[in-house]
């Protein structure tokens, strides 16, 4: 395994100005990672869909791909929001390709796009079906783009529509491209109720990358800030390791899929975003060594 960060770990730091994308580069570089994936929501000053201009900045693309290159720091992922059901549709497609081009320039190949914004979900199974041919267009159109550089794209389990783990299985069977996965995020299942061990299970071969998070998870409510799902629990982020996610089931179902790629730990708790992403990362190296040394 390769084990990283999100860009979005470090939030807290970019939002306020305490760091700076080259900051965070340079953390990583001296801490026992060796990659980092850029989500473009980590550089906005709000979490948008629709700020990214890393599309319309080469020189600052140019820099991050120097930076990186120096601190010795693998470029990973490039994440990006989209939304492919929407008035917007035709736009959104065409920005989503330039940042596949942005992705190409920095030697990235991976790619991670949504198909519909966090909040958008279908009234029933009759809707989801609706709509399911619109996102296989979508999902293979950028597919087939990305092929031409190499790069693997994927939906993640992220957002109402789509964070059910058999609706991500099916688009990828259904798009039927082979440069087309999952963004395998491990806590995100849980947004729909949906077991994570069992999940994650079921989705890791399908994974180009996996996000590494942890969650409190409280039955009653416990105040402000949690996230509700629809079948009453209530969530919030944690540091890797600390949280109450069956952790150590969840990376013997990903080393027993016999994946073998990048893992990034996806920090969103309230703690210190470098502290979380301290422990959150050496919690996570000891959980895959555990499980790597009791397989057969």
């Amino acid at each position: 395994m390769q084990f990283g960060f999100s860009s979005y770990s470090f939030y807290q730091y970019l939002r306020d100005g305490r760091m700076s994308l080259f900051d965070v580069i340079d953390w990583i570089a001296e801490s026992d990672a060796t990659h980092m994936e850029i989500a473009t929501v980590s550089l906005s000053p709000e979490i948008s869909n629709d700020t990214s201009t890393l599309d319309q900045d080469p020189e600052f693309v140019a820099a991050i791909g120097r930076h990186a290159g120096d601190a010795g720091v693998t470029l990973s992922n490039l994440v990006v929001p989209g939304d492919l059901l929407g008035p917007g549709a035709a736009a959104s497609m065409a920005r989503l390709k330039r940042h596949i081009d942005v992705a190409a320039e920095l030697g990235i190949r991976l790619f991670r796009h949504d198909v519909a914004p966090w909040a958008m979900k279908d009234r029933d199974v009759a809707d989801f079906e609706a709509l399911m041919p619109r996102m296989v267009d979508g999902c293979r159109e950028l597919a087939q783009y990305a092929a031409q550089y190499d790069i693997t794209t994927s939906v993640e389990n992220h957002g109402l529509l789509m964070n059910g783990g058999e609706r991500v299985r099916r688009l990828i069977h259904l798009v039927d491209e082979p440069n087309f996965r999952t963004t395998l995020d491990v806590g995100n299942f849980l947004s729909v109720d949906d077991n994570a061990a069992v999940s994650v299970a079921l989705n890791a071969p399908v994974a180009s990358i996996v996000h590494l998070k942890d969650f409190y998870i409280r039955r009653e409510y416990p105040g402000e800030g949690w996230h509700h799902t629809p079948g009453g629990m209530y969530l919030l982020g944690s540091i890797v390791g600390y949280g109450d996610l069956d952790m150590r089931r969840i990376v013997e179902g990903i080393v027993a899929s016999g994946y073998d790629g990048f893992v990034s730990i996806e920090f969103e708790g309230i703690e210190d975003a470098l502290v979380g992403a301290e422990r959150g990362l050496a919690n996570a190296m000891r959980l895959f060594a555990d499980a790597s040394a009791d397989r057969p």
